[in-house]
């Protein structure tokens, strides 16, 4: 059974306003599955709220709808609900609703209502100024497409601009709160269903783990009749008019082609064509572009999968989709599946790492405020064997930057079944040498499985250096000593 966790500070919000008794037109949106209506129903359950979920069809038909939605609240026990003649009319009605009285209302999928009905945001900046300012209303416009609510809801050219009294982008949750959901678990299973379900709490629910992963994706994920099973092609399927090349830029992407060439090359299309889709990705949520922290856009900017449900979705279920279909569940589990999850629980350590860096900042407890936080690839100084130094090709998993470039922070990740080594440690300090002449440096080493004791000793000693355990980052704790 699907379960409501997190959210704590968005319903805090929702109802402080709520008790407000004023109007409000409140925008919430973010990406398909990742709990905006559940984050709604949660807090209108105990308010007198009319829920009107748009339909991708006809103004006519959604005009339907709307003035079920309404009669529904106004006379709950008729059979059947008289039609609202207008769009005027049903807001009319809304309006004769919240004169005395605080009611909730609310439009699922604001979207889909635009696209049916294009002059229904027009209609509302309208009505907003001219009648619910005075009004007890409580508007919320809830959308999937965040290009649409950013650009046709939140833009300065929309005709709701400045109409807005608060917006939510809600985002998937992050790894602590993904843990929430299975408190039982060891912080290495926790860690891989965050990665699995990119901390979306549909598919965590879906997931439907319970003592083991491993039954879970089986029952759950690789199974053909299963709802994950085919969830990624649902929802471009759903989202896009043409998903066969968005599958193909997917495709290419997951398969390593990171620069738009490469990407334009697998695709067999035009750059032009290639970044028009690869903007719709972007703004879908499934795709990221990232430049190194401190650089500009330009030659270094790769993309990537920033939508971790569909990473799993190409490394596992595409990759071995003949044999799945053919119902070997089992057999591919076990031998294509189940020795590689481990590597794909290591890129996603990285994310949990940034994730918890970002928490101590909020706490104000790293050793300085940080203005850039990111990955860094490029040129600088590596460790040979020999232990000199020379200028190569390598990357940083996490850097942060002071506001003058004063500060730097480097974080080094190690997801594996043994502790981090004193020789990694080595390889760690001796990046970015030339910077150290002018600027303070901080090490934060993240490991699954521990540290080796020549780095806890060093540790002890050293104030710029602090070991983080995968429990720890939990917890929410700092320890330089602790043993293991």
């Amino acid at each position: 059974m699907s379960q409501f966790y997190c959210r704590e500070d968005e319903l805090r919000k929702l109802n402080k306003r709520y008790a407000g008794d004023k109007f409000e037109c409140i925008v919430i949106y973010g990406r398909r599955r990742v709990g905006k209506t559940a984050l709604i129903n949660e807090f209108c359950k105990d308010k007198p709220t009319i829920f009107f979920s748009a339909l991708n069809t006809t103004g006519k038909e959604n005009l339907e709808a709307l003035s079920k939605s309404i009669m529904s609240f106004e006379r709950p026990d008729m059979e059947s609900a008289p039609e609202f003649r207008s769009y005027d009319a049903a807001l009319d009605e809304l309006t004769a609703l919240s004169k005395e009285k605080r009611i909730v209302f609310v439009i699922d999928e604001y979207p889909y209502l635009a696209k049916a009905k294009p002059a229904i945001s027009a209609m509302l900046q309208h009505i907003i100024d001219h009648k619910w300012t005075e009004s007890k209303m409580y508007l919320i416009l809830c959308g999937s497409s965040m290009s649409f609510m950013e650009s046709q809801v939140l833009g300065k050219e929309s005709p709701l601009y400045g109409r807005r009294t608060g917006q939510f982008k809600i985002e998937p949750l992050d790894y602590k709160e993904t843990a929430v959901f299975h408190p039982n678990l060891s912080a290495e299973d926790n860690s891989l269903i965050y990665g699995i379900t990119g901390g979306v709490p549909h598919y965590i629910n879906k997931l439907d783990v319970r003592d083991s992963v491993d039954e879970a994706l089986m029952d759950n994920f690789f199974d053909r009749s299963s709802y994950l099973y085919e969830e990624p092609g649902n929802l471009l399927k759903q989202e896009l008019r043409e998903p066969a090349i968005y599958n193909a830029i997917i495709k290419a992407i997951a398969e390593g082609a990171s620069r738009m060439n490469d990407i334009k090359m697998k695709v067999g299309e035009e750059n032009s064509v290639v970044a028009k889709y690869l903007k719709t990705l972007i703004g879908l949520g499934i795709v990221k572009k990232e430049t190194p922290i401190t650089e500009k856009p330009g030659k270094k900017t790769i993309y990537l999968l920033a939508d971790n449900f569909f990473r799993f979705w190409y490394a596992f279920v595409f990759t071995n989709y003949s044999e799945l279909e053919g119902g070997d569940v089992d057999g591919v589990y076990e031998y294509a599946i189940a020795p590689q999850l481990h590597e794909f629980a290591a890129s996603v350590f990285e994310d949990i790492c940034r994730e918890y860096v970002r928490e101590m900042q909020k706490a104000n407890a790293l050793p300085f405020r940080y203005s850039q936080i990111g990955r860094w690839w490029g040129k600088t100084t590596v460790r040979r064997k020999d232990d000199k130094r020379e200028v190569q090709e390598t990357e940083i998993d996490i850097l942060a930057v002071s506001k003058h470039a004063t500060q730097y922070l480097v974080g080094e990740c190690k997801f594996k079944n043994k502790p981090f080594r004193y020789s990694e440690y080595l390889d760690t300090i001796a990046k970015l040498s030339p910077q150290k002449e002018k600027s303070e440096f901080y090490y934060y080493l993240f490991s699954e499985s521990g540290f080796d004791d020549k780095i806890l000793e060093e540790a002890a000693n050293a104030e710029n250096i602090t070991l983080c355990n995968l429990s720890d980052i939990v917890e929410k704790k700092e320890f330089r000593d602790t043993e293991f």
